[in-house]
């Protein structure tokens, strides 16, 4: 059955509040440009009602696909797209935001929410701003409108049908045809953080409007200095909550992809990057202001460039020109005219108005002197926008590349092969110059300085880092960096390194020698210093866990593993057959076979269980004492897609532990990801991940056919292994099959003693339609086949059929990541010290309103 009325319903609602939008945004226009307070009042109390109506409008769509998803509407694109039944509740909210229209969704979700906190916070600045809010509400709605005007479709719903969407011949016969089940959510999302990541990013999206937007309305209102004060906290609160977002991703792919790191350079990371590396720019040049009336015209080409890169992000990440450079961009909807279109509307409206304004807007023609804090604020800016752009100029060859093709040239611009060396290389110094600053830039913060003064605070924590960033060298592995590199190369890397070490050091000492004054007198004040040494603690961490990453698993044996792997591969890795213990480096491992998650049960051998028709659970084919699990007990498999593989390692005499690198194989996407796991510790992280295994489908090579006659409760060998013929039962269906009239089948239950505990198989021989049929029971564990070929009644004894083959394998490679802690640490400094800058801002802000100061 089809559900016609939630789709009607939705999308009803986005046209409501596609249209409230606009008539929002047009009423608090008028209240913006009415003179007569009675009047702007009047007008400002319609558009709140208008604009609360587009609010619960939005919350009604989000219901409705949050619906739909949930409750398996197959019929719907976008639910068989991304959903299926198998999917727990907490990823279906995943499968809302994969697609385009539930990303869309989510921004203008949270774009509502922070309309509604404006518009009852700062009366004075609610119409100009809830103009431009509103504005941007109505291109966003535009994008899952999905209405067809004169042949030109305006956005994508998320409402489409499928039959819509899908010419297929079994909706022609049956247009009430419904899926019995969805493509599932990409494997690569099923992961916790990809639950929280995305709400996250999107609200730092979100966030960015909020400065743009006064910043806009103050150019507008001739407000040219005042925008500053309530934008300011604001601006912060988005440089946070984008940066959590940014490093929430960050820790995702490194939790979940498998190529060693956390940041690899793609188009996509990069996309989101420079923004929040503009607006932190932005935030300086705001300070500096507030401070001494300079940089204004800075501060306002910084945030509205923030809000600018947003919406050119989200044309790279969504247009599709990023083709198959990017792992994460979204394929096109047909939506790329619409992006370029919402993109050029506000580039030429900030342009009209920054030009307009530029001979009214305020500027302090004072020279800046080298030993004040605005000369170091400024510098700072300047640095973090080249960063920005060197990483924007590369990110943009698609974009330059199709631009030639419009203009009837080519330009052929091919992004870097080696993209992480070649943004690294150069960012680094930047790097260098970051840290630079922000541990000198504070000594100027608190008070002015001469040339002596300045000298003498910087000889103390200058001596202290070079000290301790030279008993950082001796007491590591510091001169091991980049084995594979000789020469002027390497010596290179070491002179890059060891400055973004002392620099890095140096910030943090400081940044500290600042803050322990300020704790005594006014903590609040803390919030820079802690900020500050939050970056200088990131950039030590990830100078050790990116630049002295070691593989632990290199392959001493002299073995090929196989001619078609890289020599990389083969180089790099180590093969583990089952239960065959292998040295790598200081570790002993152990490959001790594939598992599945259970609830309550935790990780349990594959060979062990059996899958039934409902995919999320398996029964016990035999007694598991340490799981407290029963023979025929029924388990409830927690992602059914996942396949872990037991790798136990052991450490001198006592040290030992055990890693499940996991894989998921997704049929319906012809998908297979692999994922590492992580043993944690003080000092580093072992990253451990499969890069092959034996195809599950690829029955492989088997030895000759071994015919065994037994009796029950018998014992036999069969590739080395005891095993004992147990049992026989009765069936009286098959996979579901009834068996009929003189139809026969039997199971056997041969139990079969493993190394690491008993396996139980259960061959089954059929006589249907007087036919005999075999089916074979395989523990891929053991590498063995059990068959039954015949059954003697008279004599009550089964001949089994006995196939050996090679045990089951995997080739796996482990990465050190030294002192990746520190990196995760000066994340939560950052933050730390960006919510007390924002507490700070915030609590002048209301004092100043309170005051009646706009």
């Amino acid at each position: 059955m089809v559900h016609y009325f939630i789709g009607n319903l939705g999308h009803f609602l986005v046209i409501t509040s596609f249209i409230t939008s606009i008539i929002a945004a047009y009423t608090y226009f008028l209240a913006t440009n009415k003179k007569d307070e009675l009047e702007k009042a009047k007008w400002n109390r319609t558009a709140k009602v208008i604009f609360y109506i587009h609010g619960l409008a939005v919350i009604g769509i989000v219901f409705s696909l949050y619906w739909i998803i949930n409750n398996n509407y197959f019929e719907y694109h976008y639910a068989q797209s991304h959903s299926s039944k198998i999917l727990p509740w907490y990823y279906q909210i995943s499968c809302f935001w994969e697609g385009q229209e539930g990303s869309f969704l989510l921004w203008i979700f949270w774009n509502v929410i922070l309309g509604v906190v404006l518009i009852n916070t700062n009366k004075f600045w609610t119409a100009p701003v809830m103009t431009v809010f509103a504005l941007v509400q109505a291109f966003l709605t535009s994008m899952i409108l999905g209405v067809v005007f004169f042949n030109f479709k305006l956005g994508s719903s998320p409402f489409i049908l499928l039959r819509d969407v899908i010419d297929a011949p079994i909706f022609k016969m049956n247009p009430e045809f419904v899926p019995k089940d969805g493509n599932g959510l990409n494997p690569l999302l099923q992961n916790y953080w990809m639950v929280i990541h995305p709400p996250t990013l999107f609200l730092g999206f979100a966030t960015t409007l909020v400065p743009f937007a006064y910043c806009i309305a103050g150019l507008f209102i001739g407000k040219f200095k005042e925008w500053i004060r309530p934008a300011l906290p604001w601006a912060q609160f988005s440089a946070l909550v984008l940066g959590v977002g940014i490093l929430m991703g960050a820790y995702w792919a490194y939790e979940t992809l498998n190529f060693g790191g956390y940041w690899n350079w793609d188009p996509v990371e990069n996309a989101v990057y420079v923004p929040w590396l503009v607006l932190v720019a932005a935030i300086h040049t705001m300070i500096a202001f507030k401070k001494s009336d300079t940089a204004l015209k800075s501060a306002i080409i910084l945030v509205i460039s923030t809000f600018v890169l947003i919406l050119y992000s989200t044309f790279l990440t969504r247009s599709g020109i990023l083709g198959d450079s990017s792992v994460h961009s979204f394929t096109d909807l047909g939506l790329s005219g619409q992006l370029l279109i919402y993109l050029l509307v506000f580039v030429a409206l900030s342009i009209w108005l920054i030009v307009s304004r530029w001979s009214k807007i305020p500027t302090n023609k004072q020279e800046v002197s080298t030993y004040s804090r605005e000369f170091w604020i400024l510098l700072g800016a300047i640095t973090l926008c080249i960063m920005a752009f060197h990483v924007i100029y590369v990110t943009s060859y698609p974009v330059y590349n199709k631009v030639a093709d419009l203009l009837g040239f080519s330009l052929n611009l091919a992004p870097p092969v080696d993209q992480v060396s070649s943004y690294s290389d150069k960012q680094i110094w930047f790097a260098i110059v970051v840290a630079v600053l922000s541990g000198t830039g504070q000594f100027f913060w608190w008070k002015k300085m001469d040339k002596k003064e300045f000298k003498n605070a910087l000889i103390g924590p200058l001596l202290i880092s070079l000290a301790i960033s030279f008993i950082i060298i001796f007491a590591t592995d510091f001169f091991t960096a980049a084995p594979d590199e000789e020469g002027f190369d390497r010596a290179f890397r070491f002179l890059r390194y060891f400055l973004l070490l002392i620099c890095s050091v140096y910030s943090i000492i400081a940044n500290t020698k600042i803050i322990i004054p300020l704790f005594k007198s006014n903590a609040m004040l803390t919030g820079g210093s802690f900020t500050h040494i939050g970056v200088g603690m990131m950039l030590v961490g990830i100078l050790f866990s990116s630049g002295y990453s070691k593989i632990v698993s290199e392959n001493y044996t002299g073995l090929v593993w196989s001619t078609e792997f890289p020599e990389e591969v083969n180089r790099n890795n180590l093969l583990l057959f089952m239960n065959d213990p292998r040295q790598m480096g200081e570790y002993s491992l152990n490959y001790r076979g594939m598992r599945k998650l259970f609830k309550d049960k935790g990780y349990v051998n594959e060979s062990l269980v059996s899958n039934t028709n409902d995919p999320l659970k398996y029964v016990a084919l035999t007694d598991i004492p340490s799981q407290k699990i029963k023979s025929g007990d029924t388990l409830y498999v927690i992602g059914p897609e996942n396949t872990y593989f037991e790798i136990e390692y052991q450490e001198g005499d006592d040290k030992n532990f055990t890693l499940y690198p996991r894989v998921q194989l997704n049929e319906t996407m012809d998908m297979i990801v692999y994922s590492p796991d992580i043993k944690r510790t003080l000092g580093s992280d072992l990253y451990t991940h499969i890069r092959t295994f034996p195809d599950p489908k690829d029955e492989g090579e088997w030895s000759e056919l071994k015919e065994i006659t037994a009796v029950m409760n018998s014992q036999f060998f069969v590739n080395d292994y005891v095993a004992v013929f147990e049992g026989v039962e009765r069936l009286e269906e098959i996979a579901g099959t009834k068996l009929e009239g003189n139809d026969v089948a039997v199971k056997a239950k041969v139990r079969v003693q493993g190394e690491t505990g008993d396996y139980i198989a259960e061959p089954i021989y059929i006589i249907k339609d007087q036919m005999a049929g075999k089916i074979p029971f395989t523990i891929k564990d053991l590498g063995i086949k059990i068959t039954i070929e015949s059954i003697n009644p008279k004599e009550n004894s089964f001949v089994f059929g006995l196939k050996t083959t090679q045990k089951e394998w995997v080739i796996l490679e482990a990465v050190e990541m030294p002192y990746i802690n520190i990196l995760w640490f000066g994340t939560f400094l950052l933050c730390i010290g960006f919510t007390i800058a924002i507490r700070r801002r915030y609590l002048e802000f209301q004092k100043m309103r309170d005051k009646g100061v706009e």
